[in-house]
């Protein structure tokens, strides 16, 4: 097979976007992915198809993940036919949120074979991978981070956050955290106001005029609650998954929590009454269905 200058290993709602980026600047890439869809629809667009991680990794020196489970990278990365397999690649960057724990087991796995490892996850959204305006958070060697600022750099602003692995996934459980609590408690405020007689359209106006405003008032409410149409594109399950890590990591690093675990007890709940596929904002359909409202705009 001939090189590439990148590999792309999962191209899914956030990967796929991202992959198009450095097809668009004129790079060229290999992608793999469980989907032969999403495959397909990459090498339409100029891509090399790969049967698997271990053949795009035969086929570049950089590969990027983009994967949805903590379990999945370490099997994509580690397990039969995969990347840890591959003759040319030097450098992994992991855009997956995984927690710092997997990082550093997949870090020092992959150093066995010379490979290095840098965790890159990002925040934005599918609208921030499509429009390459992500937050980039890497953390590995500088070295290799600036062997690939070229195509990092169609995903968004870069932020080199430390020479050790997981540091970078420490950053991103943060924001995660803190997405969801706004979430939570953005839905426990504006129920609250319309089961008093205000508008929740007006109220979200008035807290984005104010102190109180937050990504969930400022994008969220706007675009998924106050619509009813609960898609803004990150699952619950996800959400719970990277709030869970978050709590776990705080704990092994002896920082409290208390807030947070309520914030963990708000997703279950969501994810147990709505599934885990459903949106993150269905947070408000449960808080709406305890206090007998609905969030939405007056007629």
């Amino acid at each position: 097979m001939n090189a590439t200058e990148y590999g792309f290993i999962g191209i899914g709602r956030m990967g796929g976007p991202m992959a198009r980026r450095l097809l668009d600047a004129g790079f060229s890439l290999i992608v793999h992915d469980a989907s032969r869809a999403a495959v397909d629809a990459l090498v339409a667009h100029g891509a090399q198809a790969a049967s698997s991680a271990a053949e795009v990794a035969d086929a570049t020196e950089t590969v990027f993940l983009s994967l949805p489970t903590p379990d999945i990278v370490q099997q994509v990365a580690l397990g039969e036919r995969g990347v840890h397999e591959g003759g040319r690649v030097k450098q992994v960057f992991d855009c997956s949120t995984t927690g710092p724990m997997m990082a550093r087991t997949v870090a020092a796995e992959l150093a066995k074979k010379g490979i290095v490892y840098l965790d890159s996850p990002v925040s934005g959204g599918i609208a921030g991978a499509t429009n390459g305006t992500l937050a980039v958070m890497v953390s590995g060697p500088r070295d290799a981070y600036e062997r690939a600022e070229p195509a990092l750099r169609r995903f968004g602003k870069l932020f080199h956050v430390g020479e050790s692995p997981g540091q970078g996934q420490i950053m991103k459980l943060a924001n995660n955290l803190l997405a969801a609590a706004a979430l939570v408690l953005s839905s426990e405020a504006v129920a609250m106001g319309v089961k008093a007689g205000l508008d929740a359209q007006q109220m979200v106006e008035i807290i984005n005029a104010g102190t109180g405003r937050n990504s969930a008032t400022q994008d969220k409410f706007p675009r998924a609650v106050l619509t009813r149409t609960f898609d803004f594109g990150f699952a619950t399950g996800l959400s719970y998954k990277d709030v869970r890590l978050c709590l776990h990591e705080a704990e092994n690093l002896g920082v409290p929590m208390v807030a947070g675990s309520a914030v963990l007890q708000m997703l279950a709940i969501t994810q147990a009454r709505f599934g885990a596929d459903s949106d993150f904002t269905s947070i408000a359909r449960v808080v709406e269905e305890w206090a007998g409202v609905e969030i939405k705009p007056k007629a």
